[in-house]
């Protein structure tokens, strides 16, 4: 027998914002310069870094300070953060809503810098809609590390089973599964939705 879900968990990063750095970068300085930024800069490792619990503002002045050719592109992580981290994706925040109108307990467990969440929750109100956060910064850990996924069962007190994780990254997924949490790697609101709905927890008209 399929135990019933108690609790519905978000990513945040391309789950309800976009997380597309490449982007933003492509826009300000043109996409070859970008190719060469990521090219020389490990871009990705330092928000890692952030994500894992290092200070927001020193691990990225530490990195231009590594990078004085791209000091002023690295900084703009600091100084135009919202500008990156955006926009949101307004599917998935209705799903979010939808389940929270049902009385279905909604948690966010993200791979978010502590200090750069509440820049980001200031820009996107529906960031405190969640009835509990789990902030990898906040908590020294980051996914796919087993240890974040054991420190929310912990907190919560929900049987791994009765948990739906939705992630975009499938070694997320596959770090939470592996603990007998339901997944469902996200690849846009719309198969979020159908998967929902056939759990029972929304129904069409929810999301229409």
């Amino acid at each position: 027998m399929t135990m019933p879900i108690e609790a519905v968990i978000f990513d945040i990063g391309n789950v309800l914002i976009e997380w597309q750095p490449e982007r933003y970068f492509d826009r300000v300085i043109g996409a070859a310069h970008r190719r060469a930024l990521f090219a020389d800069v490990d871009i990705h490792a330092m928000m890692t870094r952030i994500d894992s619990g290092g200070d927001f503002n020193e691990v990225i002045g530490q990195t231009a300070d590594r990078h004085p050719n791209w000091r002023s592109e690295i900084m703009r992580f600091r100084w135009c953060w919202c500008d990156i981290a955006q926009p949101a994706i307004p599917g998935t925040v209705a799903i979010l809503r939808a389940l929270r109108a049902r009385g279905v307990p909604v948690f966010a467990l993200s791979n978010f810098g502590a200090a750069n969440f509440p820049l980001s929750e200031a820009q996107f109100p529906f960031l405190a809609e969640f009835d509990r956060r789990y902030i990898s910064g906040e908590m020294g850990m980051a996914k796919p590390d087993p240890e974040i996924y054991a420190a929310v069962e912990a907190d919560c007190a929900i049987a791994p089973e009765r948990l739906l994780f939705t992630d975009d990254r499938a070694d997320n997924i596959a770090a939470a599964a592996a603990r007998g949490w339901r997944t469902h790697l996200f690849d846009g609101a719309a198969g979020l939705a159908q998967s929902l709905r056939d759990t029972g927890l929304l129904q069409a008209e929810d999301t229409a």
